[in-house]
C-alpha cells in the first residue's frame, strides 16, 4: 500500500526568473495533474511547502514559487540539474470540460495567476473550445508582472486586460484594480458566461461582488482557496473550514459552496 507521506525525488529541468522574489521551477514529473491542483515541495531539514501547479508539460510540472520563508528560501538555492522532493498532486483542480462552450472570464490577482495559468493557456491554444476567453490579471506594479512571455502569446489569441495597482509616471499600460474592469464586460448571452476568480481573499470578495452585479448567477462562478493548503492529506487540520477540508474537497469550489467557507 502506497504511503502518501513519502515524496519522490524530482530533477529541476529549468528555472525561469520572473521577479526578484518569484521564479518558476520546471520539475520532472510523470503522472496526471491539472491546473488548480497543488504539490508539497520539500527539502530535508528545512520542511515542506504546498505549491500550486502553474504549468503542465510533457513529463514536467511547473511550480511558480515566491521566496517568503525558510523552505522557499532554500528552494531558491537549487538550480537546473539539482533534485528536490515533491509529493502530489492534491486537490480537485479546474475541470476544463466545465468551461468548454462558455464565454469564459478568468480574473487573477498577483500570484493568483499561477494556479489558473494552465486554464488560460489551454483556451488560448484551443480558442474554438470556448465561445470567448477573457483574462483580467492584476499586479501590484509593472515590476511584479509574472509570465511575460505567456502574456505576449495570449494577447494574440484571447482578450487580455493586464493592469497594475500603481505605476510610475509615464507608464503606458492599464492602471487600477481588477474590479475596475469587470463592469465593462459584455456577453452575447450572460447565461453562457463562466467566471474563475483567484487571488487574495479580499480581492476575491470584491471581484465577486462586481461579477454578481452583471446579473451572473452564483453557480456560474468558481474560486480557489489555494492559499489555505497545508499537509494536502486532510490530517493536520490547518485548512479545515467548518466541516470542509480545503485540501480534500477543494481547493477549487463553485461559489455556491465557496461563499460559505469563512476564513
Amino acid at each position: 500500500m502506497k504511503n502518501e507521506y513519502i515524496p519522490q525525488l524530482s530533477t529541476i529541468r529549468e528555472v525561469i526568473r520572473h521577479t526578484d522574489l518569484e521564479y518558476t521551477f520546471r520539475m520532472e514529473f510523470d503522472g496526471e495533474t491539472k491546473p488548480g491542483q497543488f504539490f508539497e515541495v520539500s527539502i530535508p531539514k528545512y520542511g515542506e511547502a504546498p505549491i500550486s501547479v502553474s504549468g503542465i508539460g510533457d513529463g514536467t510540472v511547473d511550480f511558480t514559487i515566491r521566496r517568503v520563508g525558510k523552505v522557499t528560501n532554500e528552494i531558491f538555492e537549487n538550480y537546473v540539474g539539482d533534485r528536490i522532493f515533491i509529493r502530489g498532486p492534491y486537490g480537485n483542480g479546474f475541470d476544463m470540460d466545465t468551461y468548454k462552450g462558455k464565454e469564459l472570464v478568468v480574473i487573477a490577482g498577483g500570484t493568483g495567476l499561477s494556479p489558473v495559468r494552465g486554464v488560460v493557456d489551454y483556451f488560448a491554444r484551443h480558442e474554438k473550445e470556448a465561445k470567448s476567453t477573457t483574462l483580467i490579471a492584476g499586479f501590484k506594479s509593472p515590476d511584479d508582472v509574472l509570465f511575460r512571455e505567456d502574456f505576449a502569446y495570449w494577447k494574440d489569441r484571447i482578450r487580455v486586460i493586464q493592469t497594475v495597482d500603481k505605476a510610475p509616471e509615464g507608464y503606458e499600460g492599464l492602471v487600477g484594480m481588477v474590479t475596475k474592469y469587470v463592469p465593462d464586460l459584455k456577453f452575447a448571452d450572460i447565461e453562457d458566461a463562466a467566471f474563475i476568480c483567484v487571488g487574495p481573499p479580499v480581492m476575491i470578495k470584491f471581484t465577486v461582488m462586481e461579477i454578481l452585479k452583471l446579473g451572473v448567477k452564483e453557480e456560474q462562478i468558481w474560486i480557489s482557496n489555494e492559499r489555505k493548503m497545508c499537509c494536502g492529506l486532510g490530517k493536520c487540520g490547518h485548512c479545515k473550514m467548518g466541516a470542509t477540508y480545503i485540501c480534500l474537497d477543494g481547493p477549487v469550489f463553485n461559489y455556491v459552496d465557496g461563499k460559505e467557507l469563512i476564513d
